[in-house]
């Protein structure tokens, strides 16, 4: 359904280094810079990147927004999101582990340094 997800960063270097660690977390290599304030993550199944917004205006996060990335198991979204506190992002709601509902989910949420809400999130079967 998706061709990429793009996030607004005002630090490129920080927030490089944040997705750098959760996604690595995550079985990813590092994403790569194309020299214009951007840097992309590209994976068989789409692209997730990062950008210096181009009006000029500082980042912002979106409320009630949330990207969240599959996780091939409850340790992967554990290992996620110790990367990204380690990483300089911030631990949000309540900690890793299982929420029931719909579905029964393995996920933790982090905001990432530009203030964005992401998840890791692993389906409990």
């Amino acid at each position: 359904m998706f061709s990429h997800v793009m996030l607004g960063a005002n630090d490129l270097e920080a927030s490089k280094a944040f997705y750098d660690a959760t996604l690595g977390a995550l079985g990813h290599g590092p994403g790569f810079a194309d020299g214009r304030g951007r840097v992309f993550w590209m994976t068989p199944g789409g692209t997730f990147a990062i950008s210096i917004p181009i009006d000029g205006q500082p980042a912002s996060c979106g409320n009630g927004s949330t990207v969240g990335f599959a996780a091939a198991s409850p340790e992967q979204v554990d290992a996620w999101h110790a990367a990204g506190v380690a990483a300089g992002g911030t631990a949000i709601e309540d900690p890793p582990g299982v929420r029931e509902g719909a579905m029964r989910l393995y996920l933790a949420y982090l905001r990432d340094p530009a203030g964005n809400k992401v998840c890791a999130l692993h389906p409990m079967r």
